[in-house]
């Protein structure tokens, strides 16, 4: 435990922390890669371009540092990044690098504000909250490889068969390389991707939703193709699993991860998706159908239309059969098909009218994915509603996905 002098200070700092948290995350970064550029392979470098990686950083220290003495409060962040953290191999021995590292960007950014008592009081801190990483990691790690067709670090599958969905997001089953068990996973986890591409200097690490119920022989991933937008270039990753990748190629991937899983109780579910986001809810949906599950589910998804509509069909035949099952569709910018075939029910935004007409009972769980704005948004509106935030459960394709915590 740490003693009240070091846990006065840290307290007492923390404000000054969140105010350069950017800077501080920024700084961090500078110095690692400098110290440790293998580390390129291990982190997603377009997140890094955009800053993304580095906010997220200070956004978890200085959170920390509130709750030194209760990470019980931060217990979902934790666990969200130790999920992450066992999925693309972190390793206790990285944590001392790290921990070193940190406090030099800290002084760097703070200059003579931080004194060697705030400095000392940092440095105990952090091998504080490093150990509960580091504990939790282990025992993660462990019951990965021990389950019936788990593995360690990352295993060799081939692409079975490319499906596409829509016109910008295509489905691949993948297969083992060796022939042998996968472990099982969780409706709502994700596979993680380590991408050796042709002219690309380190490895690219990306997280995908799993988009089948488990129990297949097989897992299934659905990829949306990143195009060029704005100020923003093709996706990497996206771009060559769409244009380069062939049926029967392989592909590295470590085994399945992730806290955004499907409660197991009585209520009835509501799953809310944005575009991409779809995929790990359809995992869901999938799993209460095949398992025969009787509880009322409602599925609620926005697109801009149906060219980037996935899993469309399947999602309005479920509607049309299963008694427990309904569905509501919002084209953002619907064309004239659409219109014509009158498939979607309303043009617009998923917004509190939709939800509060469409959910049948506030006293349900609620599943969200999509952009962190379409979520803020989503969750907005349910926390008006009066639904409590216990009932409601998310998942982000960024690290910023820890909002509302702030």
């Amino acid at each position: 435990m740490l003693d009240p002098k070091t846990i006065e200070i840290v307290q007492s700092t923390v404000p000054v922390l969140k105010e350069h948290s950017k800077e501080i995350g920024k700084r961090f970064y500078e110095l690692l890669f400098t110290k440790e550029p293998d580390l390129y392979n291990m982190f997603n470098q377009t997140n890094q371009k955009r800053g993304i990686q580095q906010e997220a950083l200070g956004y978890a220290v200085y959170a920390a540092g509130e709750h030194i003495t209760n990470l019980e409060a931060i217990k979902p962040v934790i666990e969200r990044i130790s999920q992450k953290h066992r999925a693309i191999g972190v390793k206790a021995e990285q944590y001392p690098v790290v921990g070193e590292t940190l406090l030099q960007a800290v002084k760097d950014v703070l200059g003579d504000a931080a004194t060697d008592e705030i400095i000392e009081a940092w440095g105990k801190a952090y091998g504080y909250i490093a150990d509960a990483f580091i504990n939790l990691e282990k025992n993660l790690e462990e019951e990965t490889k021990s389950q019936p067709g788990g593995w360690d670090g990352y295993r060799s599958f081939y692409v079975d068969k490319k499906v596409d969905e829509s016109d910008n997001i295509t489905s691949f089953y993948l297969k083992p390389a060796d022939g042998k068990g996968i472990a099982s996973y969780k409706a709502g986890q994700y596979l993680t991707l380590k991408a050796t591409i042709p002219g690309e200097k380190y490895t690219h690490i990306r997280h995908y939703s799993l988009s089948e119920s488990p129990g297949k022989p097989y897992y299934r991933i659905s990829v949306k193709r990143e195009d060029a937008h704005d100020d923003s270039p093709d996706g990497i990753v996206s771009n060559y699993l769409h244009n380069q990748v062939k049926v029967g190629e392989q592909l590295e991937f470590s085994a399945p991860a992730g806290d955004f899983v499907l409660d197991h109780s009585e209520l009835p579910v509501v799953l809310i998706s944005g575009g991409i986001g779809i995929t790990p809810v359809f995992s869901m949906l999938n799993t209460l159908v095949e398992t025969q599950s009787t509880r009322q589910v409602t599925f609620v998804h926005g697109a801009t239309n149906s060219k980037t509509h996935a899993f469309k069909e399947y999602v309005a035949e479920l509607a049309e059969n299963q008694e427990n099952v309904t569905s509501f569709i919002c084209y953002s910018s619907p064309n004239k098909e659409d219109r014509m075939g009158h498939d979607f029910d309303k043009e617009g935004i998923i917004d509190r009218e939709v939800l509060t007409s469409t959910v049948s009972s506030k006293e349900s769980l609620f599943y969200l994915c999509g952009s962190i704005p379409f979520m803020e948004s989503i969750l907005n509106i349910l926390v008006k509603w009066g639904v409590s935030r216990e009932n409601i459960h998310y998942e982000a394709f960024s690290p910023l996905a820890l909002f509302e915590e702030e």
